[in-house]
């Protein structure tokens, strides 16, 4: 039973690495964010609440301890959440290359308006 929520993991973390990185910084990538979040948060106040539902919901996918299942969760939060960065530093990486060129342009010296001066 291990080897079957190791796989899930993998296949997760694969998956939404993968639909993150495909598409640019946009609403749905937001959306999707704070939903996670929200899903995180209110995971993290019922363990806090209940910890053996942790570890009972840890024993339905055959993993030892509850705290594992967390770490497993915070493995793929953090993968998520380093796609999820790149890309906002991409997208910011672009729009100062484009203000760049953009200003190279505008300060460039226009001869043909000062020939006849």
């Amino acid at each position: 039973m291990l080897i079957v929520i190791q796989l899930i993991l993998v296949l997760a973390v694969v998956l939404v690495a993968m639909i993150l990185m495909r598409g640019g910084s946009n609403a749905r990538h937001l959306a999707i964010r704070r939903l996670m979040l929200m899903v995180f948060t209110f995971v993290a106040a019922l363990s806090i609440f209940f910890p053996q539902m942790l570890t009972t919901v840890a024993g339905w996918f055959g993993i030892g301890r509850g705290t594992d299942l967390v770490l497993y969760g915070v493995v793929v939060w953090l993968l998520i959440f380093m796609a999820t960065t790149y890309q906002r530093f991409r997208q910011t990486e672009i729009s100062l290359t484009k203000l760049s060129r953009r200003i190279a342009i505008d300060e460039t010296p226009r001869v043909w308006e000062t020939d006849g001066k």
